[in-house]
């Protein structure tokens, strides 16, 4: 069979009720060179039975649970396109995403690029709040406060993720965060100023929702001052700002919380 251009990548988790919501986005998807592994980490709930109902037209690869970077790494491993892209599976693409992005991506040379997204909470439409505008560009002073790109938007070239190592598994949130971080050093993003998503919020199993968030972007922006590689005065700088400030919040939460080993150990971090 011929090789496809782009390699769809759905990582899930216990996600029976809306795996199948996201699977049929990518087959509806008006662009067609493409194909869809879904990797299932270790799901105990009827996954299994939702996606055995698109046998022959996606990959499912069922693994023991490791986590969503875990799956992510391995589904880019697994793929044979020239260009990869995301998509969690509580989230769904608007039929036009692939065709438009593929063309953003060719046109420009760019290696990387996303889309803006809609978003929904507890099943209302949201409007977002200026800080999670979309950037575009040499992106890193966007990425460092709030996480700048939304995992189900990109599309990048294989190659551009396996030279920067793909997801941290060592990380079990803001897994994300961290990639784009580093990512943002070198690389310019793309963008297509559309909303070509639906991101859906709200759920109490979301990972977005873990108080530890803050914790794990402490430490992808301490790595990255600790590694110092290829930082600029001026984002050496802006880096130091930020992660002096998220260490006083978190550390003052912790406090607040009686959980004063968590406080020490984000101080000792600026020491």
């Amino acid at each position: 069979m011929q090789t496809p251009l782009v390699s769809v990548i759905i990582p899930t988790f216990n996600r029976e009720k809306v795996i199948g919501r996201a699977v049929n986005s990518v087959l509806s998807q008006s662009f067609k060179d493409f194909e869809c592994i879904v990797i299932d980490d270790g799901s105990d709930d009827g996954t299994d039975s939702v996606l055995h109902g698109f046998a022959g037209k996606i990959r499912a690869v069922k693994t023991e649970n490791k986590g969503v970077s875990a799956a992510r790494n391995l589904g880019a491993k697994l793929a044979e396109g020239k260009y990869i892209a995301f998509l969690d599976s509580d989230d769904e693409w608007k039929q036009q995403k692939l065709k438009k992005q593929i063309g953003l991506m060719q046109e420009s040379g760019l290696r990387i690029s996303q889309t803006d997204e809609t978003w929904v909470r507890n099943g209302r439409f949201v409007n977002k709040s200026s800080r999670y505008i979309r950037p575009s560009g040499y992106i890193f002073y966007n990425c460092l406060e709030v996480c700048a790109v939304t995992p189900s938007s990109v599309m990048m070239e294989k190659e551009l993720f396996f030279e920067y190592g793909g997801f941290d598994e060592t990380f079990p949130v803001c897994e994300d965060y961290d990639l784009w971080l580093r990512m943002s050093l070198k690389e310019r993003f793309g963008l297509i100023d559309e909303p070509l998503i639906i991101k859906y919020g709200g759920n109490t199993d979301q990972l977005s929702n873990s108080a530890c968030l803050d914790k794990y972007r402490i430490i992808s922006l301490f790595n990255m001052l600790h590694k110092n590689i290829g930082l600029s005065k001026d984002q050496k700088n802006a880096l130091e700002k930020v992660l002096a400030k998220k260490v006083k919040i978190y550390s003052t939460g912790a406090r607040k919380r009686d959980r004063f080993d968590e406080s020490e150990w984000a101080e000792g971090l600026l020491k």
